[in-house]
């Protein structure tokens, strides 16, 4: 095998994942499924074409040069020149007689597709990197006046930290081993990783096993590996360390427990573990949006510009464009193969990303005052719904608790999680439109997937979008791919804003987005091209730490960034006075109204009574009898009146500040009064303080409020530890931001919730004006379970809390939903490849090797990927209540039930007003987005007949041919009487079919 062929197999292997044999998560363990198989396509059918089609061209070569040497024989014979003379003549016979080098050929074919295909794949991404010519790039342009690009710009960004710092599994023995992150040197080391030296996972060297609670910790650090080893060396390195460790004998023999793979028949748990920690934090950045376009156009670029020489035709080198012909035919075709062959691997795990996920679990949160009484019995008696509220809440535990206890604490939050779905039923189906009683809904979940979701029920219906995104500083969680920090981010950013501009509303809406300076300036101008640079209203400087960051040598920093974009038609609503503002409206009238006073008098530019003559006149005043009147013209004044006339500090005649007319209809208003210091009279204006005053901010908000340093306080008040969430936002300032950008009874959506400070500010807000704001949060970081959640439901039951402490009952009635759901890897982790038997005896017995290949090539991952659960298994459908799926916590999987319900409520974007549970028929009932009033049933098919079916309808009145609904949606094939109700759309819908259709119709974001 030449050196080239060599490089061509393995540039293959890699690019097709072959080289992760040990792996088995993800697009990995979908491709070890076909390794044989699809290896045995590339070395046995693919490979020998190269020589096959050189082979074919060749002779086309030779037939060519035997026509010229014809065609030149005649024209010297005709001439009377012995043709052996000729140069040329004698330069074709050499190159008859020679032949073509196949093999000469071959390797330039093999040498050319590899560089190739190297140019733009870095483990597992394609960079799109367009080439105009050889290391000249060229970027998409299209006559915009600016242009924001960068390398990732056409890309998905898929990764996300939900690996990163946690890693969990389970040993033989039942006891559990978790690979944590200690201290990430992103922050301190960024300028090295940019310079070459990619962040690893490298053991801790202080004590980096520990035993705690029964459970193995080890420690890693993640940060720049001074000695640029591969994360394979490493991770050999590390298990021998491991291994080698005294004192965790009983742990290390487990650890040392063999689970093999086909190629490594020895390896251990430890190493299987390992191996998946690194590569999932290593691995799957991206996923191109259209990558055979992509590299087909780019082929074209490279065989024209670096196989062909373009450049050099029309002069002495034209010779090599002729010589070239054939090689490039071949490079053209094995390249467009092999391009199809990658496309359908990218195009499945892009089907994969973009479809609507699966909701895994749905719960509520709900306040006692929301409850029927008569449940609080079975309440009393749930003993995991009472050690949370001891826990969150600190009620009375030497207590017993009683109904009457429940009755005087209305605010205590249940969660529907610790109770049997029957129940959870009874408290359901007594809350009339539930979709409108909703006060938020928080959902688990990387947000681009949650955003997607939604999109049917909130599209373009949103008033607010406010986030607080990773800033990219290195060391807040934002794991990007080395040598491409700002690309990653801001396709990051890209892809997700996106999707969630598709539900503000598009006239009235607000989005505003904290940010530092690390990526202030190109964010800016990714949301100007995405929300319109015409939308940007200013950026908000928040001063939240005023003495400024410590670690900085010049200019510390002392704040960030708001940017706030507007619609057309939104509306700011300002802020209530603060107490320094109220201050200053000193004066209390006789019904105890305040008021402050302003001088009539104009003062500043053009104040002289020349500026504007017709506003001045004359003012009279009798101190007796406490006449005052005003006169546009000078009157003989014999009755002792005082003149009053609006005079500058030098003497000069001035002006005042309203026209005459105008003063005469507020002299009420109005107040003569001497001014010792000047020694003259003037008027002054009572200026009232409304009741519905609002003070527009200014773009520097340096309030108290804004302080980060509070934020902690807050977070450690709540009962919550600093290390539970670092760096979270003050309360403050978010209560100040959405009673300025949300009415009162706005929605706010906020898909980096972080540690929930947004539904906090809401609540808050909500309690003191008793308003009806809602929030839409998403977060999918551990942190949602252990603070965010519990944050809401103690901001929820008391306004006041100390160390943990709630300081009075003083709370809110509220209900809030939360749901979870399935990440892209439990998508690809529940991708089963199968061939029906009838598939297999077509691929052996039926098909050319023309139609396999293109099998091979194009169709195989979707053809044979269908019937898997995460592209929905319809024969598990017939039991829609226990359909269930392979879901992963980061590393323990484990088969859970899935939400259909749920999950095909967003799907058709219905507003509930109703949910029943009746005799075995889930019941829905709501309205879409269009106006469509809907009814929804579900059943178990393995236990209801169509007979029940329709025995059920007559019970419950409903009926399919009248207007009580516009459409109707049942699950399973049944009889009910269907009505046409335009050329393509009947009243009954099959479930299942609108399940799919909605699942995988998605749009590019």
């Amino acid at each position: 095998m030449s050196t080239q062929l060599n490089n061509f197999i393995k540039t293959l292997e890699e690019m097709f994942q072959f080289d992760q044999a040990d792996l088995d998560f993800g697009i990995y363990r979908i491709m070890n499924q076909k390794r044989e198989e699809v290896t045995h396509f590339l070395h046995e059918d693919l490979v020998p074409q190269v020589k096959e089609s050189l082979g074919k061209y060749k002779n086309a070569d030779i037939e060519t040069i035997k026509q010229e040497i014809l065609k030149l024989e005649n024209q010297l014979s005709e001439m009377g020149v012995a043709k052996e003379s000729s140069e040329k003549y004698q330069t074709l016979t050499k190159q008859l007689n020679q032949g073509v080098d196949i093999t000469a050929l071959e390797n330039e074919v093999y040498s050319d597709l590899s560089n190739f295909f190297k140019r733009y794949y870095h483990e597992g991404d394609f960079i799109s990197l367009r080439r105009y010519k050889r290391d000249v790039y060229s970027i998409p342009y299209e006559g915009e006046e600016t242009k924001l690009h960068w390398a990732n710009a056409d890309q998905y960004y898929v990764k996300s930290s939900e690996f990163f710092h946690d890693y969990t599994f389970t040993l033989p023995s039942g006891k559990k081993v978790h690979f944590k992150i200690v201290k990430a040197g992103t922050e301190l080391n960024n300028n090295k990783a940019q310079e070459g030296k990619e962040r690893r996972f490298i053991l801790m060297n202080d004590a980096p096993l520990i035993e705690e609670t029964g459970e193995l910790t080890i420690k890693f650090e993640y940060k720049p590996d001074e000695k640029k080893r591969t994360r394979e060396k490493i991770n050999e390195e590390t298990i021998e360390s491991i291994i080698s460790h005294e004192g965790f004998k009983n742990w290390i023999e487990e650890l040392k427990t063999v689970s093999p793979t086909e190629k490594n028949k020895n390896r251990t748990l430890i190493e299987k573990h390992l191996n998946d920690y690194t590569a999932k934090n290593s691995f799957d950045y991206f996923i191109h949006k259209d990558l055979g376009s992509f590299l087909r156009r780019e082929l074209d670029f490279y065989i024209k510009n670096e196989v062909m020489h373009l450049d050099d035709l029309d002069t002495e080198n034209e010779k090599r464009f002729e010589q070239y012909l054939s090689k490039v035919k071949v490079i053209k075709s094995i390249g467009e193969k092999i391009i199809n062959f990658l496309e359908q691997i990218e195009n499945f795990q892009k089907k994969l990303w973009l479809k609507k996920k699966f909701v895994i679990e749905t719960n509520y949160c709900i306040t006692l005052d929301r409850i029927p009484e008569i449940l609080f019995k079975e309440i009393i008696n749930n003993q995991e719904q009472i050690k949370e509220w001891n826990k969150l809440f600190k009620i009375n535990k030497n207590e017993p608790l009683t109904a009457e206890f429940l009755k005087s604490n209305k605010n205590l939050v249940l969660d529907t999680k610790f109770f049997e779905s029957e129940f959870v039923f009874k408290i359901l189906s007594s809350i009339e439109d539930i979709d409108e009683k909703l006060d938020g809904v928080i959902i688990n979940s990387d947000n681009f997937h949650a955003l997607n979701l939604i999109e049917n029920k909130y599209s373009n219906s949103l008033s607010s979008v406010y986030i607080d995104p990773p800033y990219n500083t290195g060391g807040d969680g934002f794991i990007y791919k080395d040598n491409y920090k700002h690309s990653s981010w801001l396709s990051f950013m890209e892809n997700r804003i996106n999707a969630a501009y598709q539900l503000i509303n598009n006239d009235k809406g607000i989005f505003c987005s904290s940010i530092d300076k690390n990526e202030m300036f190109v964010f800016k101008q990714l949301l100007d091209s995405l929300l319109g640079e015409e939308a940007f209203v200013n950026a908000i400087v928040n001063v939240n730490n005023p003495k400024g960051r410590s670690d900085q040598r010049h200019l510390p920093t002392a704040h960030d960034n708001i940017l706030f974009y507007s619609f057309s038609e939104a509306k700011s609503y300002g802020w209530n006075p603060p107490e320094n503002v109220i201050r200053r409206y000193n004066k209390v009238d006789s019904e105890g109204k305040r008021y402050r006073e302003i001088d009539l008098r104009k003062t500043g530019d053009n104040d002289l009574r020349e500026d504007r003559p017709n506003m001045f006149y004359y003012f009279y005043y009798n101190e007796e009898n406490n006449e005052f009147f005003v006169s546009k013209e000078k009157i003989n004044n014999n009755e002792g009146y005082i003149e009053i006339i609006p005079l500058r500090a030098d003497g000069r005649e001035g002006r005042w500040r309203w026209g005459i007319e105008t003063t005469e209809k507020n002299i009420e208003n109005l107040i003569p009064k001497f001014m010792p210091s000047r020694k003259v009279w003037s008027v002054f204006e009572k200026d009232y303080l409304s009741d519905e005053e609002r003070v527009m901010p200014t773009s520097v908000w340096a309030e108290k409020e804004v302080n980060s340093e509070r934020a902690t306080e807050q977070i450690i008040d709540l009962g919550f530890e600093k290390s539970d969430f670092p760096r979270p936002k003050p309360v403050g300032l978010l209560e100040l931001l959405l009673r300025h950008i949300l009415s009162n009874d706005g929605v706010i959506l906020d898909f980096f919730a972080g540690s929930g400070t947004t539904a906090h500010a809401l609540i808050n807000l909500n309690r003191e004006d008793e308003g009806n704001r809602k929030y839409i949060l998403v977060e999918m970081g551990n942190h949602f379970e252990y603070v965010l959640k519990p944050r809401i439901q103690k901001a929820i039951y008391s306004k006041d809390w100390e160390n943990g402490n709630p300081l009075s009952r003083e709370g809110s009635s509220h209900m809030f939903k939360y749901i979870c759901l399935e990440s892209y890897e439990d998508s690809l982790n529940n991708i089963e490849l199968k061939r029906t038997a009838q598939q297999e005896f077509a691929l052996q017995n039926h098909m050319t090797s023309e139609t396999k290949e293109e099998y091979y090539i194009s169709y195989m991952l979707d053809i044979e990927s269908e019937g898997s659960t995460s592209l929905i298994n319809f024969e598990d459908f017939k039991n829609p209540f226990d359909y269930k799926m392979k879901i992963s916590n980061g590393s323990e999987t484990k088969l859970k039930r899935v939400d259909l319900v749920e999950t095909f409520n967003y799907l058709i974007g219905i507003q509930i007003n109703k949910i029943d549970y009746i005799r075995g028929f889930q019941i829905i009932s709501g309205e879409l987005r269009s106006g469509d009033n809907v009814l929804i049933i579900w059943r178990n098919l393995t236990e209801s007949t169509n007979d029940d079916l329709e025995a059920f309808f007559l019970k419950q009145r409903y009926n399919s041919i009248d207007s009580e609904f516009d459409r109707i949606y049942v699950n399973g094939d049944n009889h009910l009487e269907n009505l046409k109700i335009d050329e393509n759309k009947w009243k009954v819908v099959l479930i299942e079919e609108e399940f799919k259709r909605l699942m995988f119709d998605v749009k590019d974001l």
